[in-house]
């Protein structure tokens, strides 16, 4: 984000057109926004409260074993030099680890806003799908089915049979007329044959 929101104008000016009151931008937010993250993390780590709880024994046992000349910070006051750099670096500390939580609150909704559009996406998606799955069920009802087509030959059969079987006795019967036609003429035939 902190990549879209900087300056370009170093790639839409000539080299030249920068003058000598306008230097070059070094630093840029993205870098100092990831060195608050290393900051804040590091600050978190066992290691930093280790080596500061080592930092302050040290300071002690130096400003209070060494020779009077040498020492930097004295008991009589209250180690003012210690509590001096402590509140320092507890100044500093806050800020950069708030620096840290609102980077990684902008990256969080980010993240939730992709996430809301993905979930976007699935809901249109499993949407669809219902109402394709609606559509083929719709579609599987108009679909003739085995008992459905089974029953559609049994009775085109039926009929075919009784069609067939009509024929027959058409056939039979107009053979037996031909048959009745031809023995009713050889009787006739007969019958003038002896006449």
């Amino acid at each position: 984000m902190a990549r879209d929101e900087r300056d370009d104008s170093r790639l839409t000016e000539p080299k030249g057109s920068r003058g000598a009151f306008r230097p070059r931008r070094v630093e840029s937010r993205d870098r100092f926004g990831r060195f608050t993250e290393w900051v804040a993390r590091a600050m978190g780590t066992p290691w930093f409260l280790v080596g500061l709880s080592l930092f302050c024994v040290l300071w002690l046992l130096y400003n209070v074993t060494a020779p009077e000349s040498w020492r930097f910070d004295s008991a009589a006051n209250g180690f003012t030099a210690l509590t001096l750099i402590l509140s320092l670096q507890a100044s500093y500390a806050a800020p950069l680890i708030l620096l840290a939580q609102n980077r990684q609150d902008d990256r969080d909704r980010v993240q939730i806003e992709q996430d809301r559009q993905r979930a976007e996406r699935n809901l249109a998606d499993t949407e669809y799908l219902a109402r394709e799955v609606v559509a083929l069920r719709l579609a599987i009802k108009d679909v003739a089915t085995k008992d459905f087509i089974r029953a559609e030959l049994r009775s085109i059969l039926e009929e075919l049979d009784r069609d067939r079987d009509a024929e027959r006795a058409r056939e039979r019967e107009e053979a037996a007329a031909a048959r009745a036609a031809a023995a009713g003429a050889s009787a006739d035939a007969g019958a003038e044959a002896e006449r």
